[in-house]
């Protein structure tokens, strides 16, 4: 491996490497200021991930922070900030959810249906914001802020009795799906079922890699995330890849709630998991949009959400993940910048050498000229 290969992969590496042993230490830190012992929670944590149960738990919940992360990524590569996978992938399950309920296809038929019912909701969601950023220069970040505010608001209008709403007891809900939309998950045994959709997450992983780094397509979206200006210097229409990445990003957010919807809950209810798409920022942030970076950031956040409970029978308070979770967000930050100014001086101090070097062999071979020329 050439040395820059090889600094590039340091570089890569070591900001999230970084973040993480900040976010333990300053963790540790909280917990001896508050009088606890500062390893054993890790320890308890650990000892937890040794558990199958707990492990198919992890791999469950990694799946729909793996989707939401990517559907981030893939706004950050273009330079945009999309804050609504939140609200994207709450409508876009609700309707896959009321699309089930009411539609009785066979299987084959009434999986893709409810998938592709996802995409196209969460694409319209966040296709407002990119045609608002497009037209009207409004920030994305604004309105799918507001976005997010009015999803709730739509979703909350959908659970009404003379919308789309079953009552059960205290719960709202869509009714359950019927069967043929259900996706077998992989059986484990004791330890329980692996969502059948955490296969179409690796897809989703593998996919997302192979049109951003082999693809003319990924190419204009990673060069009009860079420069604008340049993109379109070279025949690349910015306007069109902003409204594009913004329409797959949703799509890609709709997709997120799926896998516990057609793999354990069958209904949307006042149960279904929410703050998903916010947790996907963090985990695109410290897996560096890459898909496997992603996929271990993901791992980790679940195991902080999954391992944590335990701690409440320890007389430890189990939002020391939550914690975890704000500082790790905190120190990927940091130590990106921190890193990328490291990486500058470095290649400065390269360039400079090379530059140094390149000054005492013209020198040289003008001596040898003259030496030559006596």
């Amino acid at each position: 491996m050439k040395k820059f290969d090889k600094e590039r992969v340091l570089l890569a590496v070591a900001g999230p490497v970084i973040a993480l042993a900040v976010a333990f230490v300053l963790s540790a830190i909280v917990l001896v200021a508050s009088g606890k012992n500062p390893v054993e929670p890790f320890s308890i944590m650990f000892e937890q991930a040794s558990f199958s149960d707990v492990q198919v738990r992890i791999i469950n919940q990694a799946s729909m922070y793996y989707i939401a992360a990517l559907a981030v990524a893939i706004g950050f590569r273009m330079n945009l900030f999309n804050i609504g996978v939140d609200g994207q992938y709450q409508l876009a399950a609700m309707m896959a959810a009321i699309v089930g309920a009411h539609a009785n296809l066979p299987a084959v038929l009434q999986i893709p249906l409810l998938l592709l019912t996802a995409v196209c909701t969460g694409a319209f969601w966040s296709g407002i914001a990119g045609v608002l950023k497009v037209t009207r220069g409004v920030s994305e970040v604004v309105a799918t802020i507001m976005l997010n505010a009015i999803a709730v608001s739509v979703i909350a209008y959908l659970w009404l009795p003379n919308a789309f709403g079953v009552k059960v007891g205290n719960n709202n809900t869509t009714g359950e799906m019927h069967e043929s939309g259900w996706v077998p998950g992989i059986d484990m045994g004791a330890a329980g079922e692996i969502y059948g959709l955490v296969v179409l997450a690796a897809l989703l992983g593998i996919g997302y890699w192979i049109v951003l780094n082999r693809t003319r397509f990924g190419f204009d979206l990673r060069a009009s995330g860079a420069s604008e200006s340049a993109a379109a210097a070279s025949g690349v229409d910015p306007k069109r890849m902003v409204l594009t990445a913004m329409l797959i990003s949703g799509g890609l957010a709709g997709l997120a709630g799926l896998p516990i919807l057609l793999g354990d809950s069958h209904t949307y209810n006042l149960n279904f998991p929410t703050g998903i798409g916010f947790l996907g920022i963090g985990i695109a942030l410290l897996g560096r949009n890459n898909p496997t970076g992603i996929a271990f950031a993901a791992l980790l956040w679940a195991w902080l959400d999954k391992a944590s409970p335990e701690l409440d029978f320890h007389d430890y308070d189990k939002e020391i993940a939550v914690i975890m979770q704000g500082l790790i967000v905190l120190s990927v930050v940091v130590s990106y910048e921190a890193v990328r100014e490291w990486g500058l001086r470095r290649q400065q101090r390269r360039v400079g050498a090379e530059l140094a070097a390149g000054h005492v062999l013209g020198a040289t071979d003008n001596v040898k000229k003259e030496v030559a020329g006596r």
